[in-house]
Parts: structure tokens; sequence; C-alpha cells
């Protein structure tokens, strides 16, 4: 079955972008297994093991220059690297190269859950204090690692530990929000403009829990959450819809199953799926959450039916619904200010994005 929506999508990745109406038009059943769930809150797990910092190497400040010893020898003269588009592309395809590896992986891709990494390493922010935020890449370290938001994330970090040996250099900060953008454009999404410049800090830096979306929460939970990081509503809205990827998991969140038929291929298909399709209450042990009358395979989180239910979210919903690449571009740019927040970039760097090329 995995095998099966690969090859659907390696083929709609030659020909045109994809609508959502292509993939309505498809056999669903080669869409009903998971990925990985892209954001709310989760039950608390067993905390990962702390992670050390960079092998051998330490940003200088934000602004892309990296220093490391070539040898053990304390004689040993420091080697400055400058790393320019090509080595970021190398590292963009190297992740690209192992997403599908391993078939037995939710419905066999990373890609999911390497975009939630990148996520909840940004979601932290505060804008009133200035803390956390992609800058850092905090989550390595306990508290925050075991945070119960964060259950499950511990396969996407130590998925990109070979990554980060292979390429000592980046640090994990730019690490975690390249692969998210590599998830996302791999993924048959919009092109994600992507600016390096994340130092990594250590256990001092981790942000207090609760600071991302508890996914039993409605529609004012969602705007304290997102407010806090400086998003409006239609900036709600369309984050949300990276809901068309990956999955729930009984394990980590208590919730259960996908919210559209195919969650390794990013479309509108959330948005329309929410509008088009009838929800009732799960009956099950687990948290409350929806699930649809037509086939009970899909499923929807209370804060997701917020956005129906809340005046304002609908009228959005209602324009991605109609128009995919209005989601797409609204995604884009909204993904950027995620990745980007809380990162003291280089000044004059603003408009210095770089756009990776696709390995399809």
């Amino acid at each position: 079955m995995a095998t099966a929506a690969r090859t659907l999508t390696r083929a709609l990745r030659t020909s045109a972008r994809p609508s959502t109406r292509a993939f309505t038009a498809a056999p669903r059943v080669a869409f009903r297994q998971g990925g990985r769930r892209f954001y709310s809150s989760e039950a608390p797990k067993s905390s990962s093991s702390a992670w050390i910092w960079g092998v051998g190497a330490a940003a200088l400040g934000a602004g892309g220059y990296f220093v490391w010893q070539q040898d053990a020898s304390a004689a040993a003269a420091p080697k400055t690297f400058a790393p320019k588009f090509e080595d970021y592309q190398a590292v963009y395809n190297e992740i690209a190269g192992r997403l599908e590896e391993k078939d037995d992986y939710d419905d066999g891709s990373y890609g999911p859950v390497l975009l939630r990494l990148a996520w909840h390493a940004s979601g932290t922010y505060d804008k009133e204090t200035g803390t956390g935020g992609s800058n850092g890449a905090t989550m390595r370290f306990n508290p925050e690692a075991s945070h119960g938001a964060n259950a499950g994330l511990k396969a996407a970090r130590d998925f990109l530990e070979p990554v980060k040996e292979k390429f000592p250099w980046i640090t994990y900060s730019d690490l975690w929000i390249l692969a998210g953008v590599c998830a996302v454009q791999e993924m048959l999404g919009p092109a994600i403009p992507y600016r390096p410049g994340r130092s990594d800090r250590d256990v001092s830096a981790c942000t207090p829990d609760g600071r991302l979306p508890d996914a039993a929460q409605a529609q004012d939970h969602l705007r304290n959450i997102f407010y806090r990081m400086g998003f409006n509503d239609q900036e709600i809205v369309a984050l949300t819809g990276a809901h068309a990827l990956g999955r729930c998991h009984k394990d980590r969140s208590g919730y259960d199953g996908p919210w559209t038929f195919s969650p390794t291929v990013l479309t509108n298909d959330f948005y329309n799926l929410l509008l088009s399709e009838k929800w009732q209450w799960k009956k099950w042990g687990g948290p409350k959450q929806y699930e649809d009358k037509t086939t009970k395979s899909l499923m929807m989180l209370p804060a997701d039916m917020a956005l129906v239910q809340d005046k304002k979210f609908k009228q959005w919903v209602e324009k991605y619904a109609a128009d995919n690449e209005l989601f797409f571009k609204d995604f884009s740019a909204v993904i950027v200010k995620l990745f980007e927040l809380g990162v003291p970039f280089a000044e004059g760097t603003e408009n210095q994005r770089w756009v990776f090329k696709t390995t399809a």
C-alpha cells in the first residue's frame, strides 16, 4: 500500500502541479495509511535522552560561518568554512534521498514528522519576551524533549542525526528547519524560501511547556497560542492546512488516524474535507475526536473543527478549499514566517533567501 502511494506521488511530480480534484478522483484506498501528525498537544511520554552539542562544529553567531578543529591536537589551526547555496542544497538532497528509506515507517515517508519537528521547534516563540523559536534547537534537551506536544519527535531527530554527522558544519537549528522545507517541497507542496543563520543553544534556553496548541481546545485557545507568536486569523488557518499531511498516533497523542486520504501529498484536501464531509464524534475509549461518517477512516481534532465553527476562521477555510494555489501561496508565506521566528539573522539578509531544487 505504501509503495502504491509513493509510486503515484512520483508520477505526479513529473506532470503539472496536481489539483485537489486529482486526488479526490484517485483510488482512496491507496492513501489510507498514515503519516505523522503535524501539530497539537500530545500526552506526556518518557523523555528522550539529552542530545550533545554538534559534532566538532560551532556556529559563529548568525552569519553562517563555521569553525572546527581538524584533529585533536591543541596546536592544530582551526579551519573556517563559509557554506554557500550549493552546500545547503547538498544537505537538502541528502534528506530528500532518505525520506522513503523505510517502508515500514508509517506510510513510508518521514516527511510529515520532519515537518512537525520544524514546526514544534519554531512554534515556541513568544513575541513579548523574545524567547523560543527555531533558534537554538533546544528540543535536544530535557525538559523540552519530554513536553507532551513533542511526543514522538525523537524519531525525526534520530533520522537527522546521520545527516548532521555527514555535514558537521550545519547547526541543528538550521538543519531542522531545512528538513521541514525539504519535507514540504518533496511532498508536492509549494516552494519554501530558506534563510540560514540559526545558532544552537544549551539547556538553559529550553522553553516552558504549554506554548504549543492543545488539540482538545477551540478557537479562543488557538488565538491565544498563535497571537502570542504574532500570527493573525488568516495565518492560523493557512498553517493548519498542513494537516493534509500525516496522522495522529494512539501511543503518542492519544488520538488516532489521518486527516486526509493522501497523508504524504500536500493539497488543500484538509479544508475540502472539513467542509464537505459529515463529521461525528468517534465512539471509542480515547480522547474526544471526530470521524467522517462515510468511511470512518478519517479524523478531525476538536481544534480542527473550531476552524469551521468560528465565522472568521471559516471564511478562510472556504477560500482555501476553493483555491489550492491560493492556499499554497499563503502557506508558503506563513511557514517562512514561522520558521524565522526569534532568529537573530545578520543585518541585510531580510531578502536573501534560497529556494532549493527538488530531487524529483
